[in-house]
């Protein structure tokens, strides 16, 4: 898999795709939260009116006035700020569940060369985790950001009448927190991004340990794998404290910078109302609308670390976001509605790693109805004939045809649709029998359902089953043994009902009994479509039209079982060594 391109998600990007999008819910997001910081801003005032008018004239109904009127603004706060979290954090919950479907439905269509380099823990952190953060730019912290800025900006203007030279003493202290959050935030994006990485690491880590826990167990590795996560988790931790010493970093400095202001503020306060400058109302005021300016920067402390974090995993995921999908590839326009089955490969090469050929100038045809059958020891390039068949790999050189037309001209989705394969590892999906064998077709009838259990023999042993079909087998089938799996893998094909029809080692793990019951099964399931077995044991493709004997990417020999064992060469060598185990 080539290394995803690193790319960083712009200001113009968010606002773009993110933001302008939900602008009627953030506008009625940002009008609550306009009224609600409005109505904040009547205490203060309300304080200056009661210690300078109020009290001094002992007028007892404008004092009910003034309490029902700072009643009434926290009234007005509390209904703001609820329906505010209503609004904005539904929305951002939901944007977050729809950017999740999107990476899936994103990932899930890559090619399978891309898993072959991934791992699964840290693709489903890039689908769960990484989106988060956008619920700090459509939820209420992008509305409290913008709040806290229109607050600062009105009581900045309610200072300057109340003391122009006290409030210039405290905007310098702001200014200067203000640089140095800059510059925090800058270093801190990195931070960010480089945890997904890891976090995505560490998930992936601890889901390959909890998948491969017999193995473990088996090798008394407990303590081994215990290491290797703590390592990691280790890592993590660095990360987050690295974080949260520059984030505590800012936070401390606007904490010293406003002690300062306000110390200030308390001397030349003090003189001014000594020298009858300013009365005690005005100094109140002062003080109030103070902290309404500099709460929203300090905030910004934290705000400002969710927004880096939110752009941080937006960044990775815009990063999987641009990996080419499978059905990208331009040439594949054609569309097929019926297929005969004519397979033909034409001096087909293929290299995992550039200048490594695993496939060298491989040509066969395989009519339609055929049953070709690939053998040849581990590592020949068997499995990998298979995969350019199916289209999980494309070739690098030669062609592939399809009744007569370029495979690789054909879109996945009309050839895959006529497609089905037994793999080695025989992967079934936690849930019923039922559900697994419905995979390929979930509208078929019961009636079918039950013709390809008949035919896979998968009843032979559901019927020992309390709950027969229905039966849950648990993550990928652990309750049944490696033949049980094999049979209701072999189902699932049967009711897929293919044309092309791709068996990895399908008999592998089956006992004598087993690959007896299966080998009928088999021979039904073959029967009128274009069939490619790769076995180790030949005994189960003697009846193959044509076998391709695979050594090092080369076909060495071919012909019919009859055919080759007469001519005693390597397929004669490897059946008879086969026969004496």
């Amino acid at each position: 898999m080539a290394k995803a391109t690193e790319r960083r998600v712009t200001i113009r990007q968010v606002f773009k795709n993110i933001i302008w999008p939900r602008r009627k819910h953030l506008f009625l997001g940002l009008f609550l939260i306009v009224i609600s910081r409005l109505a904040s801003l009547v205490l203060p005032g309300a304080s200056k009116y009661l210690v300078d008018d109020v009290i001094p004239s002992n007028d007892l109904n404008m004092l009910k006035w003034l309490i029902l009127a700072v009643v009434a603004s926290i009234v007005v706060q509390s209904v703001t700020s609820y329906s505010l979290t209503q609004i904005l954090s539904v929305e951002a919950q939901n944007l977050i569940a729809k950017l999740r479907s999107q990476v899936q439905r994103h990932i899930i269509k890559l090619p399978i060369r891309y898993f072959d380099n991934a791992k699964t823990g840290e693709l489903v952190s890039r689908i769960m985790t990484d989106v988060e953060g956008v619920r700090n730019l459509v939820g209420t912290g992008f509305a409290q950001m913008v709040g806290g800025i229109l607050t600062a900006i009105i009581s900045l203007v309610l200072l300057i009448s109340i003391s122009p030279m006290m409030t210039l003493y405290v905007l310098l202290p702001v200014v200067i927190f203000g640089l140095v959050s800059l510059k925090a935030f800058a270093k801190i994006r990195p931070i960010f991004r480089e945890r997904g990485k890891i976090n995505a690491q560490v998930t992936g880590r601890l889901t390959e340990t909890l998948g491969g826990i017999r193995v473990i167990k088996g090798f008394n590795a407990e303590n081994q794998e215990i290491k290797t996560f703590e390592k990691g988790v280790d890592e993590l931790f660095q990360n987050v404290k690295a974080s949260l010493t520059a984030t505590s970093f800012v936070t401390s400095a606007g904490a010293l910078l406003l002690g300062l202001a306000s110390a200030g503020i308390m001397g030349i306060g003090g003189y001014m109302i000594m020298e009858g400058e300013m009365t005690f109302g005005d100094f109140l005021a002062f003080t109030l609308y103070l902290g309404f300016m500099i709460a929203p920067i300090v905030q910004m402390s934290n705000i400002g670390s969710q927004l880096t974090e939110a752009f941080a995993g937006l960044d990775r995921t815009e990063e999987i976001m641009n990996t080419p999908l499978e059905a990208d590839d331009r040439t594949r326009t054609l569309s097929l509605n019926q297929i005969q089955g004519d397979m033909e490969f034409r001096d087909v090469s293929f290299a995992y790693e550039s200048g490594k050929e695993v496939i060298k100038g491989v040509s066969f045809s395989a009519p339609a109805g055929s049953v070709t059958a690939l053998v040849g020891t581990s590592g020949s390039g068997k499995t990998t004939i298979a995969g350019l068949a199916a289209t999980f790999l494309n070739p690098d050189s030669g062609q592939i045809t399809l009744d007569g037309k370029d495979l690789q001209t054909v879109t996945l989705e009309s050839f895959r649709s006529q497609l089905g394969v037994v793999l080695q590892d025989d992967f079934l999906f936690e849930g019923t029998i039922r559900e697994n064998i419905l995979f390929p077709r979930p509208d078929a009838n019961e009636s079918q359902v039950q013709q390809a259990a008949r035919a896979a023999h998968v009843h032979e042993f559901t019927d020992r089953f309390e709950m027969g079909l229905d039966t849950l087998i648990g993550e990928r089938g652990v309750k049944l043994s490696g033949g049980q799996r094999q049979r209701i893998a072999i189902a699932r094909a049967i009711l897929a009902d293919p044309r092309i029809l791709i068996l990895d080692e399908a008999t592998s793990n089956l006992d004598t009994e087993s690959e007896s019951l299966i080998q009928a099964s088999l021979k039904e399931l073959m029967k009128g479509r274009t069939t490619f077995v790769i076995a180790h044991r030949l005994s189960t493709i003697r009846q193959a039209d044509q076998i391709l004997v695979i050594e090092q990417g080369k076909i060495v020999e071919r012909g019919k079982h009859d055919e080759l064992i007469a001519q005693e060469g390597r397929y004669y060598q490897l059946y008879t060594y086969q026969a004496r185990i």
